[in-house]
């Protein structure tokens, strides 16, 4: 694969659309809900999820992704689709300039070209759109080719062999024989999947 020509952008646009698609799903009553990622009820994991969009706007503006919580603030309860909308441009416009994808960016796994972080944030971005959809709407179609480019990325960058306390993903899981990508990308990462 020729890194160099591996542009994240239209895929990491693509998985924001299809989270925005699930967020006009979330009712006010769904907000306290558990979710596959432990450390989150449904409405922190909405708040990270944004979040993280911010963070990688932020370092496409320039910033390192350490120095900004990967969560937002106060967001109404039938407000995450527009605080995600406004997320979504930040990046758009962070990371228009193809020039920043071969530039240094900090990101908590390291400092490493533009291009691999935003590959990062697009993983993340597939893999909590399972997590809410577990809560939200567990019928949600999603789009597999966002997630075989995702799981390559987590595959990459998150061998099996190599999960201590330092990273934030459980061991990898087994996915079921007929799992799609989306699953099997968030068994790769932790989550229990049927």
């Amino acid at each position: 694969m020729d890194t160099t020509a591996f542009d994240p952008r239209p895929d990491y646009l693509r998985a924001l659309d299809q989270l925005a698609e699930l967020l006009l799903r979330v009712t006010p009553g769904q907000l306290d809900r558990p979710t596959p990622c432990d450390a989150y009820d449904l409405r922190a994991l909405l708040g990270h999820t944004v979040g993280g969009v911010h963070r990688i706007a932020y370092v496409g503006e320039g910033g390192r992704s350490l120095d900004v919580v990967a969560a937002v603030g106060e967001v109404g309860d039938a407000e995450w689709a527009e605080a995600l909308g406004r997320a979504r441009a930040r990046a758009v416009a962070a990371w228009a300039d193809d020039a920043k994808l071969d530039l240094p960016a900090a990101v908590p796994w390291g400092t490493l070209p533009g291009r691999f972080a935003l590959g990062g944030y697009l993983m993340e971005a597939v893999t909590h759109t399972w997590d809410i959809a577990q809560v939200v709407a567990p019928d949600t179609a999603f789009d597999e080719d966002l997630a075989r480019g995702a799981l390559a990325v987590a595959r990459q960058t998150l061998p099996a062999e190599t999960r201590d306390a330092t990273v934030p993903f459980g061991p990898v899981r087994p996915a079921p024989a007929d799992a799609g990508p989306t699953a099997q990308l968030a068994a790769w990462l932790g989550r229990e999947v049927h």
